[in-house]
């Protein structure tokens, strides 16, 4: 074995750092200019969470996204198709459905008419449906996209699919990617924190993972009630003087392990230990909402004690005020396969108060216009009514990936605009399509991004939200 290959076969055993510090104090001590020099440069195993400058000057720096996991009928809320009412319990013309199959309802089931009455509303007129009569009263700030579609049929990888750009897990998610490119505004809390409601979630934790990014950038759950975070409290009977002396110790601990294996794994598990004892400070105080006025309680109709929607909603714009870079809430349950009108009634109950009074909170404390708001799910409903009574079903709705409406406020999108359309069904798109890896492309734009240039080398080639797809909706930006 020639020297180049003994050199090969230990460096499959012996990190690259470890082997330089061997290597003679010259040697070492350039090799150590080496790593902090990339590190000031925002590609070393320390770098990533300062702030860090965009492709252009951003309209938005925070996004919130509300994600209505499990789907929500479109036809219910945005999407009214008088129609169906018409054609109520009568199979769709064949020349609709095509070859489309479904999992839980034939082709030939019959269209179940929309199950709330609809109007227009404010000076954009805008169709809503009085299911949610919160937000009809913030519909001139919304931008409504009625034209979504996705490549998934099924919860998981759909829920996955919107959330990382890719229907399997071991992509970064969106947040993800907006703090490895924007980096962080504060050092108190999390730059991305996730926060669910309702029921469980198909897709998991691959909806807030970092992938292939370093777990730094991933999102961090917190509870909607008491610490945020299990053991962030200093246990009983702990001094400070002993808690400080463990972080210490721990510490230097850690940062020998890095200094011998260089792995970037390590500075985040440094990273955490350091976030958690600042956040014995920061997370008491922002989980309290005492300080708050009963008029702003009341706006959001939530209790400041009582885990919900509401109650995260609130500590949403809270965190976006201290700074915290991206916000995902997660409120499951819209999987109505049975009962919609029930299922969008009690989920609106749920919801539709905190959604507007977030948007409205936003904009009187001046931050709506750098704050990215996002509202919907992961795909669409059926017009065909699914009733099975096996499964003891009625009245529900199938899912629906080729459209579905999400709506979003704020951070640079267009506010009173409507955008696309779907036929006289609601079955297919027949004006301004936006595909998943579009809205992905223009909430990237809205950051600062080039959404084909935002990328990060792995497994030899550069990857990116969009893939190798996606283009900027410009109608829908101011």
């Amino acid at each position: 074995m020639n020297v180049r290959q003994q050199v090969a076969a230990a460096s499959l055993q012996v990190a690259r750092r470890w082997f330089l510090s061997q290597c003679g104090v010259g040697l070492g001590a350039m090799a150590l200019q080496y790593l902090l020099s990339r590190s000031a440069h925002g590609d070393g195993p320390t770098a990533g969470l300062l702030p860090q400058r965009p492709h252009f000057p951003p309209r938005a720096k925070a996004v919130i996204h509300l994600f209505m996991a499990g789907a929500p009928s479109q036809l219910e809320l945005f999407d009214y198709k008088p129609l169906l009412s018409r054609l109520q319990g009568q199979p769709l013309p064949p020349s609709i459905i095509g070859d489309q199959r479904y999992a839980f309802i034939q082709s030939t089931a019959g269209v179940l008419g929309p199950q709330y009455p609809f109007r227009r509303y404010g000076d954009s007129g805008a169709e809503l449906s009085s299911a949610i009569p919160y937000l009809q009263k913030v519909v001139d700030r919304l931008c409504i996209v009625k034209s979504m579609h996705t490549d998934q049929f099924n919860h998981a990888p759909a829920q996955i699919f919107f959330n990382s750009g890719f229907a399997q897990p071991g992509r970064p998610c969106f947040g993800a990617w907006v703090v490895y490119g924007l980096g962080a505004e504060t050092d108190a809390l999390p730059a991305f924190v996730v926060m669910s409601t309702g029921d469980g979630l198909s897709g998991g934790a691959a909806l807030w993972s970092s992938g292939f990014l370093p777990t730094r950038f991933s999102g961090v759950p917190f509870r909607n009630q008491g610490d945020p975070i299990l053991n962030v409290s200093t246990p009983a009977g702990i001094p400070d003087q002993l808690q400080h002396q463990t972080y210490a110790t721990i510490g230097k601990l850690n940062r020998r392990r890095f200094d011998s294996l260089g792995d970037p794994e390590i500075m985040t598990s440094i990273a955490n230990f350091e976030m958690a004892a600042r956040m014995q400070v920061s997370a008491p105080e922002l989980m309290d909402l005492r300080g708050e006025t009963q008029e702003t309680l009341d706006l959001y109709g939530c209790h400041p004690d009582q885990p919900s929607f509401a109650r995260a909603c609130l500590l949403a714009r809270r965190m976006v005020e201290r700074g915290v870079r991206f916000i995902n809430i997660y409120h499951s349950g819209w999987d109505a396969h049975s009962n919609v009108a029930g299922n969008i009634r009690n989920n609106c109950r749920k919801t539709d108060q905190a959604s507007a009074a977030l948007v409205l909170d936003l904009a009187r404390r001046g931050l709506l216009d750098e704050t990215l708001v996002i509202w919907g799910g992961e795909f669409g409903r059926t017009p065909m009514v699914e009733t099975n009574p096996a499964l003891g079903r009625a009245l529900g709705r199938d899912h629906h990936p080729q459209a579905f409406t999400i709506w979003m406020a704020g951070g640079g999108v267009r506010p009173g605009e409507t955008y696309g359309a779907t036929d006289d069904f609601g079955f297919h798109i027949i004006e301004n399509p936006v595909h998943v890896h579009d809205l992905h492309a223009t909430l990237l734009h809205c950051l600062g991004f080039d959404h084909t240039r935002l990328t990060y080398h792995h497994a030899g080639r550069d990857f990116r939200l969009t893939d190798v797809h996606g283009r900027v909706i410009r109608d829908l930006l101011v």
